[in-house]
């Protein structure tokens, strides 16, 4: 399977998430509606950003609770904690996942659909859901959809799904907190820059004026 290695190369690149892909409606009922916590923004943010944020977060869950721990158990198979960091449940994947479906809701039956899709699968082979089948049961099935080189064809939809959800998995985790330590992502930071060479400066026939120099910090200075 694609494990963090390979996500690290997603991730520092360009973390493609799929707009569309296969899909069956899903007949489940949603959980009982419950409202999230009024959320407190500290940054200073577009106020129209901020009022759009605050209402995706405190619209009713999209998910149910066996599919939010059946999301949790795949993204955690996916990123798994190690002695570099932890899981991605730990860097709230699951509940990235619960936002983005609702702020594009192009991703809700794919990931509906994929998730009723895994459990039949379960249903029919282990008889039980994948939640409640053992680790090795549920890295067999997954194994089957992870590769899509060498998955069946009658797995297609599960490997459509398997790759929505480990790109949503690597997007979650690599813009956390935990993720971005991984990465050792330093950010911007500043430096010292003396101006151009000399060599430079002389290959074009040019040269900084004395008043430059003076005005200039100059970063050889021992007494700075």
């Amino acid at each position: 399977m694609d494990r963090r290695k390979s996500l690290k190369l997603i991730a520092t690149g360009a973390v493609a998430v799929p707009a569309v892909i296969a899909g069956c409606n899903s007949d489940d009922k949603k959980a009982d509606a419950t409202k999230a916590e009024e959320p407190k923004f500290n940054l200073d943010r577009n106020p129209d950003e901020l009022k759009y944020e605050k209402e995706i977060l405190t619209k009713e869950r999209f998910f149910t609770d066996h599919e939010m721990a059946t999301i949790t158990l795949l993204s955690d198979i996916i990123i798994p904690k190690d002695e570099i960091s932890g899981s991605a449940s730990e860097a709230k994947v699951p509940e990235f996942i619960e936002f983005i479906v609702k702020d594009m809701p192009s991703h809700q039956v794919p990931m509906k659909g994929g998730l009723r899709w895994l459990d039949l699968q379960c249903i029919k082979r282990f008889e039980k859901s994948f939640k409640d089948c053992s680790q090795q049961q549920q890295i067999e099935l997954v194994d089957m959809i992870a590769f899509p080189d060498k998955a069946k064809p009658e797995m297609s939809q599960g490997v459509q799904f398997f790759r929505l959800m480990r790109d949503l998995t690597a997007t979650g985790f690599y813009t956390s907190e935990i993720g971005i330590k991984d990465l050792d992502y330093k950010g911007n930071q500043p430096n010292q820059w003396n101006g151009v060479p000399a060599e430079v400066l002389a290959q074009y026939k040019l040269a900084y004026t004395e008043k430059e120099l003076k005005e200039c910090v100059s970063f050889n200075d021992n007494s700075l």
